[in-house]
């Protein structure tokens, strides 16, 4: 299965991460209901104002239309007098052309409803040129005059001013005598038509200081619900190493305290079988030795020397079996307690006892921290390993890697090596790969078994490889616990 890379793989990264996932998704879903919300009551009310504006200028539009040509420029100026009215009007010789803004979906509403608003008023024949203009651009008079250029109470006494800049809505209204009554206004709400940041900065910051709020309180809850699964893993792994250890703490949700449970069951019933093993083994052993011994005193009173050599051979083979099998399960029997051991010392003394049955071993690497063990199961385990080496290669070399991390050991000859097909199979119990190596050599075929049950007890690993040039490797990777 695909895992995506940049997903995490601890439980508590995941749930962080979907926790995340889950705030970003809510508030982008409610932002866009937010927003959608917004746009609705943007179009109503732009719809009603437009209404609302058509009366207004239908209404100047009539006014102006019911004065004699010759008095109206008295009454604009009248007005401007006196303060002034909601839009900025005036009666132009021609039609002006007005810079558009943009197209949006408000803007077409506004004019939309503002022209058939002034149609119901003024009727069909009447000529409305209708857009919107930025205050800068916008020209007023005429093409050559700007809004801007104006006197100052001009264009604040008609409202039309604003710090804002917002767009301006112009109407031209077709008079008599080719004339165009021109009128200027601002929308009750002026920032209607202006672009909204619907995610502004202030959101934003309060989205991220959420965010973080969020990981923290999250992360710190998170952390104590999985505590015991992480108690719950160092058990395992203490388990895998050594049996015999406290029962673990129930506690933590029911989920938790359930595998819990099931845990220290299991922790039970391997307690009890390896026990139960143990004694049937001693059993074995005290069932066995006996009738040998009898058979060995029998032998001894055949009238034949020939039968009393055959039967002394078996009987001799058959307690090598019966001792090889009590060591084979005294060898995966590691109740002996984890202590400090010093790697070179224990190698150095390996290579003492060789060196005084004349054998050669060497020693290469560093000494390194000190690495937590069963000091007599990892002595068995690398004499055994040693002395397989010595006994096919004549000589061992051990070279030792220390990190902060993993103890590595290679062990090393120059033999014969081991054929590719048999190299799983040497592990076997009996099993002899070297023909030459027979009960009469003391070769039982247990040691490179045992030595793998001792390196597994201690959650390590031990491979078997062919040298190049011939000879056999054995790596045993050891963790720092």
């Amino acid at each position: 299965m695909k895992r995506w890379f940049w997903f995490p793989r601890s439980l508590l990264g995941r749930m962080l991460a979907v926790m995340l996932l889950g705030v970003l998704l809510a508030q982008v879903m409610s932002n866009l209901v937010w927003v959608q919300e917004i746009n609705r009551e943007n179009e109503k009310m732009a719809s009603s104002m437009a209404v609302d504006l058509a009366e207004s200028v239908s209404s100047t539009v009539t006014f102006f239309k019911a004065l004699p040509s010759e008095y109206r420029h008295i009454v604009l100026s009248q007005l401007r007098d006196m303060g002034g009215t909601r839009f900025f009007v005036s009666l132009n010789k021609e039609l002006i052309t007005i810079e558009d803004i943009e197209d949006s979906k408000l803007k077409n509403i506004v004019i939309d409803n503002f022209i058939q608003g002034l149609r119901k008023k003024l009727g069909n024949q009447v000529e409305i040129i209708v857009s919107f203009s930025r205050p800068e651009t916008l020209h007023v008079f005429n093409n050559q005059t700007l809004l801007l250029d104006l006197p100052p109470r001009w264009s604040q006494q008609s409202l039309i001013y604003d710090p804002q800049s917002p767009p301006i809505l112009v109407a031209q209204i077709g008079m008599e005598e080719g004339e165009w009554l021109y009128l200027a206004a601002l929308l009750p709400k002026p920032d209607l038509l202006i672009k909204t940041d619907y995610l502004p900065a202030d959101r934003l910051y309060f989205l991220g200081l959420l965010l973080v709020i969020l990981l923290l309180l999250g992360g710190m809850i998170v952390r104590w619900l999985t505590r015991p699964l992480d108690k719950l893993v160092q058990a395992a792994e203490q388990l895998g190493r050594e049996i015999d250890v406290p029962p673990l703490e129930v506690q933590g949700p029911l989920e938790i305290q359930a595998t819990a449970q099931a845990f220290n069951r299991m922790q039970e019933r391997i307690t009890r079988f390896i026990d139960d093993r143990q004694r049937l083994f001693s059993a074995i052993s005290h069932d066995l030795k006996t009738p040998i011994t009898r058979l060995r005193l029998r032998a001894e009173m055949l009238d034949k020397e020939q039968d009393r050599e055959t039967f002394g051979r078996n009987l001799e083979e058959l307690d090598r079996m019966v001792s090889g099998a009590l060591e084979c399960a005294r060898g995966t029997d590691l109740h002996e307690e984890v202590r400090p051991i010093d790697i070179m010392a224990l190698l150095g003394a390996l290579q003492d006892d060789a060196a005084v049955q004349g054998r050669n071993v060497k020693v290469i690497g560093d000494v390194g921290p000190v690495f937590w063990g069963r000091p007599i199961a990892l002595k068995r385990c690398l004499g055994n390993l040693i002395d397989n080496a010595i006994f096919y290669g004549q000589q061992a070399e051990v070279f030792v890697q220390n990190s902060p991390d993993l103890l590595t050991l290679r062990i090393c000859d120059r033999g014969a090596g081991i054929p590719e097909e048999m190299i799983d199979q040497v592990f076997e119990p009996y099993f002899r790969g070297e023909s030459s190596r027979n009960r009469y050599t003391g070769g039982s075929g247990l040691g490179l078994g045992i030595a793998r049950n001792i390196v597994h007890a201690h959650g390590g690993e031990l491979e078997l490889h062919n040298r190049e040039g011939g000879g056999l490797e054995v790596l045993v990777r050891l963790p720092r616990h």
